[in-house]
């Protein structure tokens, strides 16, 4: 635990994302789904990447965009979301920020967003010029100072990846950082959208 009280947690990437993706490309399962729908390509133990089963609505909390309002998570309904609660304390996720920039950068459009969301307590104040001493070039903050979408998600700790479909419904999540613009992320990523919308 930190003095903030949230638990910084720290992923064996190796050994988790990316193993789970080698296994089910080894199984025949990373493809796109058929037309019918179905679940995430990766389930079961394989790592710390957690498909769900049946996906859930986004919660409704609001928060604050990058220009200090008030914001919900259904202003990005229309593309895949990956939502990473991040603070400027949390090592682990300080670590993932220029991945999660080159993600953006690469597959970032009117299909995918990164979506950062600091809940350090000053919050703009001191994460956006974290960002930008950081050198993140593509991305903004939003902030969650209160924690309350961060409480919403039922957040154990930093850094906390979801992503969010094009229809505002949670598919998965992850904790723990990770190398987010690896070939193996990127494969997630696009594996969800290739995916097609529910009718």
């Amino acid at each position: 635990m930190t003095g903030s009280g949230w638990r910084i947690a720290r992923s064996p990437w190796r050994l988790g994302l990316t193993a789970a993706l080698v296994a089910a490309v080894l199984a025949g399962a990373v493809v796109a789904v058929g037309a019918a729908g179905g679940p995430p390509p990766l389930t079961g133990g394989y790592g710390a990447y957690e498909p769900l089963a049946e996906p859930k609505p986004a919660p409704s909390t609001a928060f604050l965009d990058p220009d200090g309002r008030p914001i919900k998570l259904d202003a990005y309904r229309g593309r895949l979301v990956l939502l990473n609660l991040w603070a400027t304390w949390c090592a682990p996720c300080v670590k993932e920020l220029p991945s999660l920039d080159r993600l953006q950068a690469a597959l970032g459009g009117e299909r995918f967003q990164v979506l950062l969301v600091s809940v350090d307590r000053k919050g703009l104040d001191v994460a956006a010029p974290f960002l930008e001493r950081l050198g993140i070039a593509t991305l903004r903050t939003a902030a969650d100072p209160k924690s309350e979408l961060a409480r919403a998600f039922g957040t154990s700790g930093l850094p906390t990846s979801v992503l969010i479909d094009a229809e505002g419904r949670v598919v998965g999540r992850m904790l723990g950082d990770a190398e987010w613009d690896s070939p193996e992320a990127k494969a997630l990523i696009l594996h969800y959208l290739d995916k097609p919308e529910a009718t």
